[in-house]
């Protein structure tokens, strides 16, 4: 039986008032505090207040989906019937049982805008049906703009932004509307946004953080640079030149500056995408520099795009895997995850280091996933990052450590476009 620590049992005293009282709540507890338990036990408290058993749907990644089921299994509370499930397969849930309370799990993933994600949509038509109670978790409800308040919590019945009968209207009230340009038209742009949105969420949202904790682990960052081959800076200048070229497997094309940048992106860390859609391995120089330098080592590895997997499972085999559970469980395992799907919900524990084949253009990303492998009683994580002598990844790495994403201007000004 799973024992709540003294500041997740206040916690979730707070939140089930708040629960109570506005029929939602936002828990914006930092990576490792443990919102999931401190969610169920508000659950749990809340079941209390009214006196009934509760149905709860807890909603989060698929890859976070073992280890939350770990921890809510090792709570137990006689008085939460509780179904774990990932925002993919929401279509399975029966439209015959209704959810007391729905979880939603890295709640930020529900704030695209201007328009609202079919992720969001999905929660909203479950929340509405069932007029659930509602707990939002996120160590980070707004990692790129305030706008990505809006859609988390537009279906939730008491939400602040009630008044407002759409985004457009909550973003001429709370937004700074300018323009940009992509693709040769004049797009509105609503991501500079208030920090008063905070302020009105303020009612309903409990922050925690990792100092608060008691955490005293610093993470102590490492740039690796690897070699480029004379094949690839040849391949780079020629598409710099011709913005074309052709292997044997098919053609690069770089039409325009944003094409351009993904394809210098991939071929820096040696694979591409090619003209007809098929991803290629240019060279696996990257993935045996990282089985040599961490030689002994049991590491978890980050990448961008599909093809890198390729590249690494073509040096470390079967010693490579995808699953979490695997690689904690095995001595013997590296794990190799894209950025985007492992960066946020899951533990990597196990690990000695993190070790970025690749790095993402998102700001987000670079904070979120580099913090895999934080617990309370661990002092020092270590994270690598492997660039290429020459590439653009030492550029990109420059703007997101500043919480700035690469953006095509930044590509335009460094590649002197």
């Amino acid at each position: 039986m799973i024992t709540l620590r003294d500041y997740q049992e206040k916690i979730s005293d707070k939140g089930a008032q708040i629960l109570g009282r506005a029929g939602f709540l936002y828990l914006s507890m930092q990576v490792r505090t443990g919102k999931t338990l401190t969610s169920m036990a508000a659950c749990q408290k809340l079941s209390a207040q009214l006196g009934n058993k509760l149905n709860v749907l807890f909603i989060t990644k698929k890859k976070a989906i073992t280890d939350i089921i770990k921890d809510i299994e090792g709570f137990a509370s006689p008085s939460l019937d509780v179904v774990v499930i990932n925002y993919e397969s929401l279509h399975k849930v029966t439209e015959k049982k209704c959810w007391d309370v729905v979880v939603c799990d890295e709640a930020h993933s529900l704030g695209a805008f201007p328009k609202p994600s079919k992720r969001a949509k999905d929660v909203a038509s479950l929340v509405r049906r069932c007029r659930s109670f509602v707990i939002l978790l996120s160590g980070t409800p707004t990692p790129e703009s305030y706008a990505q308040m809006y859609h988390q919590v537009f279906y939730i019945q008491n939400n602040p932004f009630r008044s407002y009968k759409n985004f457009y209207s909550f973003a001429n009230a709370f937004c700074r509307i300018t323009e940009k340009k992509i693709n040769g038209y004049n797009i509105k742009d609503y991501s500079d946004a208030s920090s008063t949105v905070i302020d009105h969420m303020s009612p309903y949202t409990i922050p925690y953080t990792q100092e608060e904790a008691g955490f005293n682990s610093v993470i102590t960052e490492h740039v690796l640079t690897c070699d480029m081959s004379n094949e690839t800076s040849r391949l780079l200048a020629a598409l710099k030149k011709n913005k074309v070229a052709m292997l044997d497997s098919g053609a690069i094309l770089c039409d325009t500056a944003s094409k351009y940048m993904s394809k210098v992106h991939q071929i820096c860390s040696g694979t591409v995408i090619l003209e007809n859609g098929k991803s290629f391995v240019l060279n696996n120089d990257k993935a045996t520099f990282i089985r040599d330098y961490f030689k002994g080592k049991k590491i978890a590895i980050f990448y961008k795009f599909k093809a890198e997997y390729d590249a690494l499972f073509s040096v470390f085999g079967h010693t490579l895997t995808a699953d979490v559970e695997e690689f904690n469980a095995n001595q013997e395992k590296t794990i190799a995850l894209q950025i985007l799907s492992g960066r946020e919900g899951i533990s990597l524990r196990e690990a000695d280091a993190l070790v970025y084949y690749n790095i993402d253009f998102s700001a987000t990303s670079y904070w979120q996933s580099r913090d895999r492998m934080t617990t309370v009683d661990r002092l020092n994580n270590k994270v690598y990052w492997v660039f290429s002598t020459e590439g653009i990844e030492k550029r990109i790495y420059s703007s997101v450590i500043k919480k700035k994403d690469y953006t095509l201007s930044h590509f335009k000004r460094d590649f002197f476009l």
